[in-house]
């Protein structure tokens, strides 16, 4: 049985209802209305392979959101314009190190809400994230003794899996800032949910040991689809060589053609829903006023 916090904003109501994409994000990262808008122009949905300087794990050095992206400072320019050139435009990328070091994507946990922060943060990174980010992000340092919030905690942005052993305190945290339900939970026997499992608001990819039972439950959890599956030509660390939003995805370089089109077709990379966009950004707007 897991257990589970309740946010009162949370709005699950099944996969279809949570599909986004570029134009979305640019919405919520602008704060304008494209709901009169007759014409939409999407990005070709795709999987990038790419690498950190020579490690194929890029969800180490990155953290994707619909409405930010995170890189490691210092890497080599390449891999920054990989992500900017797939995402300029839309959302912001921005160059950072947390607690003064490279591997961020294991370090913090976020959505489109907010961005969870470890207390080995320094001030001047939180006050660099804080002017870098849409302001409808919220920003939150928390003083968790489990600091690679990023290992414990895997969200999209309704719902998150955690840690089993998280203080009482960060659980209440993750659900006011993230807005999202919070469940303590395991992946295929794992406490470390965040490195063995990767969600986005239409899909998910677990690690590949994950029992049909416990695919049923956290699908049940989380309502989207789940893949039992790897990156990287056979790694089951998930979370570390794959990060992922509503349209589009990074992957190591290592990770194979079949490990890819599997990444697209659960996270449902090459569809574009118009309706369902328009419907997400009005919520958005809507919830960012009341």
């Amino acid at each position: 049985m897991s257990l589970f916090r309740r946010n009162k904003n949370s709005r699950n109501s099944g996969p279809l209802s949570h599909q986004s994409g570029p134009d979305a994000a640019r919405a919520v990262a602008s704060g304008r209305d494209l709901s009169s808008s007759k014409q939409f122009c999407f990005l070709q949905a795709m999987a990038t392979r790419l690498q950190f300087e020579n490690s194929c794990e890029i969800g180490v050095f990155s953290k994707l959101t619909n409405a930010y992206c995170l890189v490691a400072i210092g890497g080599s320019e390449n891999f920054y314009s990989t992500f900017e050139s797939e995402l300029s435009g839309i959302i912001p990328v921005i160059k950072t190190s947390i607690g003064g070091t490279r591997i961020i994507g294991r370090l913090c946990a976020g959505n489109k809400n907010g961005l969870l922060l470890p207390h080995t943060t320094t001030d001047q990174e939180l006050q660099h994230l804080r002017n870098s980010l849409p302001d409808g992000v919220v920003v939150q340092r928390i003083d968790e003794r489990l600091s690679a919030l990023g290992n414990c905690i895997v969200c999209n942005d309704h719902v998150a899996l955690t840690h089993t052993d998280l203080d009482k305190e960060t659980e209440e945290m993750i659900a006011d800032v993230l807005g999202v339900e919070v469940f303590r939970q395991t992946i295929a026997g794992n406490i470390l949910v965040g490195s063995y499992c990767a969600i986005s608001n239409t899909g998910g990819l677990v690690h590949p040991h994950t029992s049909i039972e416990d695919l049923d439950e956290l699908s049940t959890l989380l309502q989207v689809p789940l893949v039992a599956g790897t990156v990287n030509r056979g790694s089951e660390v998930i979370g570390a060589g794959l990060t992922v939003n509503d349209w589009t995805a990074f992957t190591g370089s290592d990770t194979t053609a079949t490990e890819l089109s599997v990444i697209e077709s659960v996270f449902k990379l090459r569809e574009a829903q118009p309706t369902a966009i328009v419907d997400e950004m009005r919520k958005s707007l809507i919830d960012s006023y009341v």
